[in-house]
């Protein structure tokens, strides 16, 4: 799409600016469109849904699809419950279609400041764009910026290393001995992939130990048992989890896998939510996933663990996260938090940065298409109450 966007002068005419044209970008565009509020998304890559659209192969929503619809257009019954990473790149180009949303590709915003008459936001952008917005949605996503740790000792490693961002499928490594760093969603999902495609051996090294949670249980998904524990007390969801867990999960510890310390929902504020099982317990029972301590360092080209152990898989597969990367696009202009999350969210704003909001940088247990949604709403409702009543 090209960029066609006429120049702005006055606070009335100037659009909102969504960055970013992933479910949260898309969902608050067509929010503020529905109000009336023209809202142009501006995406760096050349189609919408980039994340998506480079995700590993098998990947599923790990929500159903009846909650995972964005607002005004439910996901189609024909995805099925658990809908596919293609299908899900599929309902977000159609989504952005149905709702008529303006979406300008191949245009990457490097940075933000106040307008030069104090009202509204300035926007640089590559192509030496400079675009005046009312306001100003970041939603750039939770998952931005591949995270690899500084492991010493890494350049001695003679083998294959990739983050978990760049697997797509197990061909490349069957019959190969794989390392999979990190005991995430991604990360267990991996390892079970690898396994199923053929890989001679898989361990998984965990730092601590996560909460596994069943997908579905008797039809009831976990996402609905997320959802109502939203607003309960953190310590009374901790307690009444524990007992639940015992029953649902088996204890793993003898294959390496102990059950956490800490209470599920403290974890899930601190940013770790819990694995949703799609194979890791069976393939952990079967000894077919094997779980080891943490990377530590690389040594003479293996890989030290957190127990003393040396391996040396071929490949190691680091599922170790993402950052924000909101420092470059936002600096000074809004605090954030230790982890690089704006302390703002959805439709609260800093004092000292009026009309930027942001969305998309928690990762509830309720689901995060859902609160997407759910955030959408409110942030296109504090605005049109702002700039249009």
């Amino acid at each position: 799409m090209a960029d066609s966007t006429p120049p702005l002068t006055t606070q009335q005419d100037r659009p909102v600016y969504v960055i970013g044209g992933g479910p949260g970008g898309l969902s608050v565009a067509a929010a503020l469109r529905a109000r009336g509020i023209r809202a142009v998304v501006l995406e760096k890559s050349e189609r919408v849904g980039a994340s998506w659209r480079g995700h590993y192969d098998r990947l599923r929503l790990h929500t159903t699809r009846r909650l995972s619809g964005l607002p005004g257009l439910p996901i189609p019954r024909s995805f099925g419950r658990w809908v596919a990473r293609d299908n899900v790149v599929r309902y977000l180009e159609k989504y952005a279609e149905y709702h008529c949303l303006d979406v300008v590709t191949g245009v990457e915003v490097t940075g933000l400041e106040r307008a030069p008459d104090g009202t509204g936001w300035l926007l640089h952008a590559t192509g030496g764009r400079e675009l005046t917005g009312s306001a100003v949605v970041v939603a750039t996503g939770y998952n931005h910026t591949p995270h690899l740790p500084d492991w010493p000792g890494l350049e001695t490693y003679s083998g294959e290393l990739l983050h978990a961002s760049a697997y797509r499928d197990p061909a490349p490594y069957a019959g190969k001995d794989v390392l999979v760093v990190g005991v995430g969603n991604t990360g267990a999902e991996i390892a079970v992939d690898l396994v199923e495609g053929g890989a001679s051996r898989v361990r998984l090294a965990v730092r601590t130990a996560p909460h596994i949670v069943r997908r579905s249980t008797a039809g009831w998904p976990a996402q609905r048992t997320g959802i109502l524990c939203r607003r309960l007390p953190v310590a009374l969801v901790d307690r009444l989890s524990g007992p639940l867990a015992r029953i649902s999960v088996p204890d793993l510890s003898a294959k390496g896998l102990p059950r956490p310390e800490t209470g599920l929902y403290s974890r899930a504020n601190e940013g770790a939510i819990p694995v949703q099982d799609v194979g890791l317990i069976d393939a952990v029972r079967a000894g077919r996933v094997e779980p080891v301590a943490a990377v530590e360092s690389f040594e003479d080209g293996k890989v030290a663990l957190a127990d003393g152990t040396l391996i040396a898989p071929e490949t190691v597969i680091a599922a170790t996260g993402y950052r924000r990367a909101l420092e470059p696009l936002v600096g000074t202009l809004t605090p954030l938090d230790a982890r690089g999350r704006p302390t703002t969210h959805g439709p609260r704003t800093s004092p000292q940065s009026p009309d930027l909001y942001f969305t998309g940088f928690t990762n509830p247990i309720s689901g995060m298409l859902r609160e997407l949604s759910r955030d959408a709403e409110k942030i296109a409702k504090a605005i049109a109450r702002r700039h249009h009543t």
